[in-house]
């Protein structure tokens, strides 16, 4: 699949559910109104669509929600979906999870392929993480990182860097991340659903991080790749990698090679755009994939060239309407 730019669409990032068993405060209300369960794609039908996917040159799928793992019988997926790394037609199976279901599932995971996963921590003080996420428990988190570290995986923590809240604690995340063996990677917040807050209160841009870093270590560029938006460098000190996903300071959307599939089945051809492609219908339509793969086609055809994030005092509302939770991340 070659959009209109030029770039090869090879990565789906799938939703796989909108619901969460945390409220992060950059990335819901507290009080979400969530999908009718009867709206969502049922999980064969998230196979069928995933692997009409692969099928046209997707060699990477992440499974992302909200949640991905309270989804009911997500293992099922996983467990289906692998069957294209055995295959040899895709080369990796992955998922994003905020880290409060992998003592239960991390095992599992490992059963069916997935070498890697990054879990979502953005503070390692106890009161702040449950003030960020509302509802979830640190100890929790840090109980399934270390399950998914003994079932072999590799992981990756993600940290959404906050004004005010976890700036000031970055240095001691490197070393805590790299000294349990795993990258960082920090993520500007994007303007995507209105939340009970202002924006620009949280707002931190990754080149003031970046600058205040270099303060402290030294920080060596790598051309280290996942297949994602993150640009890593290696810390002199602790030996680990460090990402930095920038969408507002500096995109990333002249390599970008994804697109996001919802629990609906609406495609999001760039995360920034409310443009988007209904593969419901035609997959619902035919057993066949022949309305299906025309749909995918027409819908790759429409990408963008890129977002237009921005945020600051004169516009403060959200970019699109829609959460992160419903995209997938």
């Amino acid at each position: 699949m070659i959009d209109p730019f030029g770039r090869h669409v090879t990565y789906l990032r799938v939703s796989v559910t909108d619901r969460c068993d945390f409220r992060c405060v950059y990335c819901m209300a507290e009080d979400m109104t969530f999908l009718p369960k009867r709206d969502l794609l049922s999980l064969e039908e998230l196979d069928r669509v995933c692997t009409a996917f692969v099928e046209k040159g997707v060699r990477k799928i992440r499974l992302t929600g909200g949640e991905p793992l309270v989804r009911k019988g997500i293992m099922t997926l996983v467990a289906s979906l692998g069957r294209h790394l055995r295959s040899g037609a895709m080369e990796e199976l992955t998922l994003t999870t905020n880290g409060s279901q992998l003592a239960r599932h991390a095992a599992e995971l490992a059963l069916h392929g997935v070498r890697r996963i990054n879990v979502s921590v953005d503070t390692l003080d106890d009161a702040k993480f449950k003030a960020i996420t509302r509802w979830g428990e640190l100890a929790r988190v840090k109980d399934g990182i270390r399950a998914a570290q003994a079932a072999g995986l590799a992981i990756k923590i993600n940290a959404v860097a906050l004004k005010g809240v976890n700036d000031a604690e970055i240095p001691e995340m490197i070393r805590w991340a790299h000294g349990e063996g795993m990258d960082l990677t920090l993520i500007e917040t994007m303007p995507l659903g209105d939340i009970d807050g202002d924006r620009t209160d949280q707002y931190l841009p990754l080149s003031v991080v970046r600058a205040g870093l270099m303060d402290r270590f030294t920080l060596e560029d790598i051309t280290y790749k996942t297949g994602g938006p993150a640009r890593y460098v290696r810390v002199k000190e602790t030996g680990g990698r460090l990402g930095f996903i920038t969408p507002l300071t500096h995109n990333f959307c002249e390599s970008c090679n994804r697109v996001r599939l919802t629990c609906t089945g609406t495609l999001y051809m760039c995360l920034g755009q409310e443009d988007a492609a209904d593969l419901r219908a035609p997959l619902r339509a035919s057993e066949g994939n022949d309305l299906l793969n025309a749909a995918i086609d027409e819908a790759i055809g429409r990408k963008p060239k890129g977002h237009d994030f921005v945020i600051d005092r004169r516009r403060n509302k959200p970019a699109v309407s829609r959460h992160m939770s419903v995209t997938g991340g």
